[in-house]
Order: structure tokens, then C-alpha cells, then sequence
């Protein structure tokens, strides 16, 4: 696991593994802190967004979403299974310029089997719990994102990466 950039402290030591771990921290903050992120999937002509309410492990290496089978979204999945999902925590006010963080996740989704679906339903409902009766719905999907990379933007254009490993 790591960023993708060496930094240095004011003497000169090199201090990759405190901005790993800040960066991070910080990752996981605006992830347990947003309810909705907005899925980017491969569609047959174009790529193809949608909104979806989201729920992450505890140590972010994984993101959960719900969707019905009968879809776009899940045919697109199914069809493609690399995706992206944009998290950010913007207000719509001219200061997000300066103020906001927008989060890329690049990762491969995957239908969530029987054999995790416990866990995934637990941290879903934890943060969704008004989603409840549309889980449980027969032709409802639990989709697992395993994150590969996090691409962290905030002060408009400060832009760095954390790799998974």
C-alpha cells in the first residue's frame, strides 16, 4: 500500500509512510462522511453514471453499493467490470473551489456472494438503514468495488494518489 509520491519533511528525512498514513486518514474520513458517490461504468457506446448510496470496509479496500439486477447499471457491470466512483463533499458554493475534496475510486466490482454477503449487508444497512426493504428485494444486488487506487483532489488541484496493495 502507498502513495505514489515521496515526500520530505523540514529536515530533509524522508516521510513517506506519515503522508501514507495522513492520506489515508484523510480518505477514509470523506468516505465514512458522504452517504452517495456517483458510479462511472462502461456502457456499449459511453460510459454510462449513476448515484448510488455506498458503504466502505474498515480498512477502505473495499466499497459496497446495492442495485437491481434489471438495470443498465448492473448489465454494464456484468458487461465490464471496471469502474469508478466519485466521492466528494462539495457544498455548491464558490468556495468548494478551495474547500472541497473529491475522491476518485478506481477498482473492479463484482457481485457479492453468499459467502460475504453478510458482512456486506451489515456495513450497508449501517449506513443506509432507510434502504432496508429495497436490499431485500429478491432482484437486488450487493456489489463489492475492490479498490485498486484512490485519486484525492482537494485545494482545487492538489492531486494525489493512494495505490491498494
Amino acid at each position: 500500500m502507498g502513495a505514489t509520491f515521496p515526500l520530505f519533511d523540514y529536515k530533509g528525512v524522508f516521510a513517506e509512510m506519515d503522508v501514507k498514513e495522513k492520506l489515508l486518514s484523510e480518505i477514509k474520513t470523506l468516505l465514512r462522511s458522504q452517504l452517495f458517490g456517483v458510479l462511472a461504468t462502461q456502457g456499449v457506446e459511453y460510459p454510462y453514471s449513476s448515484l448510488v448510496g455506498y458503504a466502505v470496509s474498515e480498512d477502505a479496500g473495499d466499497i459496497y453499493f446495492a442495485t437491481i439486477r434489471d438495470t443498465r447499471k448492473y448489465r454494464n457491470l456484468i458487461a465490464s467490470a471496471r469502474v469508478s466512483l466519485l466521492i466528494n463533499n462539495v457544498t455548491n458554493k464558490v468556495n468548494d473551489l478551495v474547500d472541497a475534496h473529491a475522491l476518485t475510486v478506481l477498482g473492479v466490482a463484482t457481485d457479492v456472494g453468499q459467502d460475504s454477503w453478510d458482512l456486506a449487508l451489515s456495513l450497508y444497512l449501517k449506513k443506509h438503514p432507510y434502504l432496508k426493504e429495497f436490499v431485500s428485494a429478491p432482484n437486488c444486488a450487493l456489489i463489492k468495488i475492490h479498490v485498486s487506487r484512490y485519486i484525492s483532489v482537494t485545494n482545487f488541484q492538489s492531486v494525489m494518489e493512494y495505490t491498494m496493495s
